[in-house]
């Protein structure tokens, strides 16, 4: 696993996070789990060095942490390195999957195809909750039928649900929109005073700013001021902002938030 990994809330998911607001309270932790740094291809390698890795897990953009971009051939590198030690690459796209990043799915931005890829959240289009596993049958066929199942698994309802919001991914291109309103969103956000906003991060419509703390405001303050105009953003870490707008946002929307934004970290 990764430092500033987000799974989830549940005691495995947990077990492996950096983040003490997740795992704060709870235990005892599931042992096994190893932490290595995001974005750092040699201490991946130095790790499966272990005969003993069973699989790395990976979100190709973190979100959690504050939308974290990995450098471009990161996750060829992966990969590459997955493969040349028999290790199993399982890519988390429950926060970047389904066109948020521009593409169908962010690793698809280095055409890399992971053994794994987890979806949820946008796979029913926020309306019910659904979540998939996805593998060859090498992989899925280590399980027998009837070894492994869930009360709810394969709910009929929450598969139409997940079928209707692909269609509409699909046939209303959503990806393309995400990427085209992405590059306006972060072209104009780079735009805003650098005494205040020291960078713009992200891909399609999953974004992040980064806000100079000072005395008198910090994400939070921000987020509340821009609520207050009428927009709604997630601080996190205390000097972050997250930005994901609707995939089906149009220009004349993302123009109005960047307004917003604009107008209100100018009022500080």
């Amino acid at each position: 696993f990764l430092a500033g990994n987000f799974w989830g809330r549940t005691m495995s998911a947990i077990s492996s996070s950096t983040d003490p607001s997740s795992y704060d309270g709870f235990g005892p932790f599931m042992p096994g789990f190893e932490v290595i740094p995001y974005n750092d291809l040699p201490a991946l390698e130095r790790a499966l060095q272990d005969p003993n890795v069973a699989a790395f897990m990976v979100e190709p953009i973190q979100g959690e942490a504050g939308v974290v971009v990995p450098d471009k051939g990161y996750l060829t590198g992966v990969r590459d390195l997955c493969t040349k030690h028999n290790v199993l690459f399982i890519a988390d796209e429950i926060q970047t999957g389904l066109a948020r990043t521009g593409k169908m799915l962010a690793i698809d931005h280095e055409n890399v195809r992971p053994d794994l890829i987890l979806l949820g959240k946008a796979l029913s289009g926020g309306l019910y909750p659904v979540s998939a596993v996805l593998c060859d049958d090498e992989v899925m066929l280590t399980i027998k039928p009837g070894e492994h199942g869930s009360t709810y698994g394969g709910n009929p309802l929450a598969c139409r649900v997940a079928i209707a919001a692909l269609e509409v991914i699909e046939e209303e291109d959503l990806a393309k929109n995400a990427e085209i309103m992405g590059n306006i969103l972060r072209n104009e956000l780079m735009k805003t005073p650098s005494d205040i906003v020291t960078s713009v991060r992200g891909k399609g419509l999953l974004n992040a700013i980064v806000i100079r703390e000072t005395k008198d405001y910090d994400a939070w303050k921000v987020c509340l001021r821009l609520r207050d105009n009428g927009l709604l953003a997630k601080p996190t870490h205390g000097d972050i902002i997250r930005l994901a707008p609707p995939l089906v946002i149009k220009e004349d929307e993302i123009r109005e938030c960047i307004e917003i934004i604009h107008k209100t970290i100018l009022s500080f």
